[in-house]
C-alpha cells in the first residue's frame, strides 16, 4: 500500500504544475465569451453567467454607436484590410504550412545526403550545420533583412518563407533519425536500378514519418508564433500574421476593459489550429522523439 501511494504523491507537483498551466487557458476560453457587463465586475466571475458570441460578432453594433455596454466583435474590426480577420489567419495558414512542408522536405534531404549517400566532406557538412545552432539567430536578423529588401521581397510572401527554409535543428534530428534505418535497404534499392531521388522518396520517406511528425510539430509552433521577423518585414496590415496583428489590437485597446473580450477571442482562435495540430500528430510526436533519442 505504501509503495502505491508514494508515486501518487510524487505526481501532485505535476499536477499543480499543470493547473497553472491550464488556468490562464481556461480564463481566455471564458472572457471570450463573457459579455462587456460581466467582464468588467469585481470581483471577476470564473463561470460566465450569461454567455455570448458578441466578442466575434455583436449584431447590436453599429459604427455609430459610442456605448460602453456594445464594442465591436472581432470579424467587424479591420474593416480596411480585405477579409478582416479572416486574411490574418490565411497569412499564417499558408506561411506555416508552406514553410514546414518545404523545410521538411529539404531537411530530409539534406539527411538522406548526409548519411546514405558516400558524399566527399560530409562531416565536415554536418559539423558546420550543428555549429550553426550555436550561433543567435538574433545575429543573422539584420543581414537577412538587408538580403531580402535588397530582392524585394519586404511585405510578400517570399520574404516571410524563403528565408525560414533553413532548419540546422531539424536537419540533425532527421541525421540521428536516418542513421537507424538499414543501408541494406538502400544498397538493395540501388541494386534493383532505383535512382537516389526514388529512394529517398519510396524508400527512406515512409520509415521517416514518425520523426518528421514530430519535426512537423516544433516547426508549426516556432513559425505560427513567429513575431518579430514578420514585424520587421511587413509594412501593411494585409499581410500581417496573427502575431502582429493580436499585438496590433491589444496596443490599439491595452487601456479599454471594455474591448477584453475580443483581444481574448482573438487569442483564442489563434491557439486553437496548434492545439488542434498536437492532438493530430501526439503519437508520432512521442514515438519520433523516442526513437531518435534511442537508436540516433
Amino acid at each position: 500500500m505504501r509503495r502505491s501511494l508514494w508515486p501518487a504523491l510524487g505526481r501532485i507537483p505535476l499536477y499543480l504544475f499543470g493547473l497553472t498551466m491550464l488556468v490562464p487557458f481556461y480564463w481566455m476560453l471564458t472572457a471570450a465569451f463573457k459579455p462587456v457587463p460581466e467582464l468588467t465586475r469585481n470581483p471577476p466571475s470564473f463561470v460566465p453567467d450569461d454567455p455570448t458570441l458578441d466578442a466575434f460578432y455583436d449584431p447590436g453594433y453599429t459604427p455609430e454607436q459610442r456605448g460602453e455596454q456594445v464594442v465591436a466583435g472581432l470579424f467587424q474590426r479591420f474593416a480596411d484590410v480585405p477579409g478582416g480577420f479572416g486574411r490574418f489567419m490565411f497569412n499564417s495558414l499558408f506561411v506555416a504550412t508552406t514553410i514546414t512542408v518545404l523545410s521538411l522536405l529539404l531537411a530530409s534531404l539534406a539527411a538522406y545526403a548526409l548519411t546514405k549517400i558516400d558524399l566527399p566532406g560530409k562531416r565536415v557538412i554536418f559539423v558546420v550545420i550543428v555549429a550553426s545552432m550555436m550561433v543567435p539567430w538574433q545575429v543573422s536578423l539584420i543581414p537577412n533583412y538587408l538580403i531580402v529588401r535588397n530582392l524585394g521581397w519586404l511585405n510578400s510572401y517570399e520574404g516571410y518563407i524563403v528565408p525560414a527554409l533553413a532548419k540546422a535543428f531539424v536537419v540533425f534530428f532527421l541525421v540521428q533519425y536516418m542513421r537507424s534505418i538499414p543501408d541494406d535497404l538502400v544498397h538493395a534499392a540501388r541494386v534493383d536500378g532505383a535512382g537516389e531521388w526514388r529512394i529517398w522518396w519510396r524508400v527512406v520517406m515512409p520509415l521517416m514519418r514518425p520523426a518528421l511528425a514530430a519535426m512537423a510539430i516544433f516547426v508549426v509552433l516556432a513559425e505560427w508564433n513567429n513575431f518579430l521577423w514578420p514585424l520587421i518585414i511587413v509594412q501593411s496590415d494585409s499581410m500581417a500574421n496573427l502575431p502582429v496583428a493580436l499585438s496590433r489590437l491589444n496596443a490599439s485597446n491595452a487601456y479599454n476593459p471594455q474591448h477584453f473580450a475580443v483581444i481574448m477571442a482573438a487569442s483564442l482562435l489563434t491557439s486553437l489550429p496548434t492545439v488542434i495540430v498536437f492532438l493530430i500528430f501526439q503519437k508520432h510526436f512521442t514515438r519520433g522523439i523516442a526513437l531518435s533519442g534511442i537508436k540516433g
